[in-house]
């Protein structure tokens, strides 16, 4: 039978944004709940490779890092949140230090021990902070294991929401809670809150090749459409440019590390291509790599292009890039010695559930914290490495305004249980599993690198077409993870096209033939939509 629980903050996901927020609270005698759609570590954050940018280089400062994320934006960012996110910077990295996360270092000539600092793209000096090649998973393992031991967070895996629950009061609408499907048991449970809060990552999973796990599927974007909030700039879906091209490689990064470090992208034939794109070559920001790659694939007829840092000593590749080399060695490929085949691949949603700085959504005690959210900090173009630090800093600003709140927030009242008395089982998953590749394909070929009015066009016939199957589907049936993630990967198709398609410029991650410049006639505008 279904049953409910009551907690003050209900955390939809369980990466860095989740994590941090749940700790950031728990010492404050309130009860929190911590969903996880699949395991704790099945997120995003776990499998970031990068690491965190901030300030430490003693040539570096805090206005050199607020300048490149801005040109990275593209003229869409918001000044004053870049500043109040890079400001942060060196307290969010004191803060995982003291949960139990160590950084790479390095001795200095004089003996001194510090940070070791990686260079990315877009950045004009090294900022990145980092954990060899796997700084996620080094953040990821040590607030889930603070989060265990701590008396205050109930962590639920395998828990996926079906819906928010809301209520208005004198025309106010606020967060009651959720509907929250058991994947093991395959029950509904209702689950009230005082505040929720959604950090669900992004939804590259739209494409049919991405980076990300398979847990990215935009799903706290699609409940916070389906509940009322507005949602900004969803055209700016980033691209990697470095994914491994492999047939059994499945969404396996190449860290932009790697170009900081020397790496080059080649031809084929061996010949370097960067420099006809841009005069930053490797370094150019991730929009203008991704796009000179595709271009080269597509002119040439290619299906892949190369990674080369096999001009480093063995030692140092092996050192800085240990994941990435075992991973490499077991397709058989040997990155001391030979250049990496790469694609560029979905990798984040820039665009998400509009917030305000303290993280705040257009419904009263629903928050948005981390790759879910449009924060301003990322505009047209995110620049590597400011997701972990905007989660960081997100998450302290939710926590704040949380605690200064919570005790004028009132209880939620009784909420009726998951009704599922006119729905059986189906007995034609092979429904989900094929609308499932057919949104993803056309996304990829139509919504991709490259877009037109044209293919805009041909997705959002395909996307009103699987939204009313999906629909039905939804109404008759008892709902699945699957069928959940779907529904909600065809409103997140939906919202991107329909963005792309009021864009009439190309800026930042969207280029369009159809209008290939950037308009500055007038000051760049944000696409916002309203449910």
């Amino acid at each position: 039978m279904p049953y409910s629980q009551n907690y003050d903050v209900l955390i939809i996901g369980s990466g860095g944004a989740g994590l941090s927020l749940a700790l950031k609270l728990a010492d404050h005698s309130m009860r929190i709940a911590v969903l996880s759609k699949f395991a704790l570590t099945a997120g995003s954050t776990y499998y970031a490779q990068g690491g965190i940018s901030a300030v430490f280089g003693a040539d570096d400062s805090i206005e050199s890092h607020i300048e490149d994320t801005l040109d990275a934006g593209a003229g869409l960012c918001d000044p004053e949140i870049v500043r109040l996110t890079v400001t942060h910077g060196k307290s969010s990295i004191d803060w995982l230090r003291e949960q139990g996360v160590i950084f790479t270092e390095e001795q200095t000539a004089s003996g001194e021990i510090k940070l070791h600092l990686n260079k990315e793209g877009g950045h004009s000096h090294r900022r990145i902070v980092h954990t060899a090649d796997a700084t996620g998973k080094a953040v990821s393992l040590s607030l889930i294991e603070r989060a265990q031991e701590h008396a205050n967070i109930d962590l639920f895996e395998h828990h996926n929401v079906v819906e928010l629950i809301t209520d208005s009061k004198e025309g106010d609408k606020r967060i009651l809670g959720a509907y929250v499907l058991d994947s093991k048991k395959q029950e509904v449970r209702t689950i009230t809150a005082r505040v929720v809060v959604l950090a669900t990552g992004g939804a590259s999973k739209a494409y049919l090749y991405s980076t990300n796990p398979q847990s990215s599927t935009g799903d706290g974007i699609a409940l916070a459409w389906r509940a009322g909030c507005r949602v900004s700039n969803m055209e700016f879906m980033q691209f990697h440019p470095t994914c491994l091209y492999h047939p059994h490689a499945h969404s396996f990064l190449i860290s932009e590390a790697v170009r900081g470090e020397g790496g080059k992208l080649i031809l084929p034939d061996g010949s370097s291509f960067m420099q006809h794109f841009d005069p930053r070559e490797e370094l150019a920001p991730r929009d203008i790599v991704a796009r000179a790659i595709d271009h080269e694939m597509k002119k040439r007829g290619i299906d892949c292009v190369y990674l080369d840092i096999s001009h480093k000593p063995e030692q140092f590749i092996r050192e800085h890039f240990p994941t990435i080399y075992q991973q490499c060695l077991e397709f058989d490929i040997d990155i001391t010695k030979q250049p990496i085949p790469v694609v560029p691949a979905a990798h984040y949603t820039c665009g998400g559930v509009l917030t305000d700085s303290y993280a705040r959504t257009d419904i009263a005690n629903l928050y948005a914290i981390g790759e879910v959210a449009c924060t301003g900090l990322h505009g047209a173009n995110r620049m590597a490495s400011n997701s972990l630090l905007e989660c960081l800093v997100f998450a302290e600003r939710a926590s704040e305004d949380i605690l200064q709140k919570l005790s004028g927030i009132s209880p939620p009242p009784p909420i009726p249980d998951w009704d599922e008395s006119q729905v059986s089982d189906s007995d034609e998953e092979v429904v989900v599993s094929h609308n499932w590749e057919e949104l993803r394909r056309f996304m990829w070929d139509y919504v991709g690198i490259v877009r037109t009015d044209k293919r805009l066009s041909r997705a959002m016939n395909r996307v009103e077409l699987l939204k009313k199957e999906i629909a039905e589907y939804y109404g008759n049936f008892r709902v699945t993870s699957d069928l959940l993630e779907l529904r909600n990967l065809v409103i997140v198709a939906e919202l991107i096209i329909r963005c792309a398609q009021q864009r009439k410029e190309s800026r930042g991650l969207h280029y369009t033939l159809d209008y290939p410049e950037t308009d500055n006639s007038k000051p760049a505008q944000n696409t916002v939509l309203t449910p």
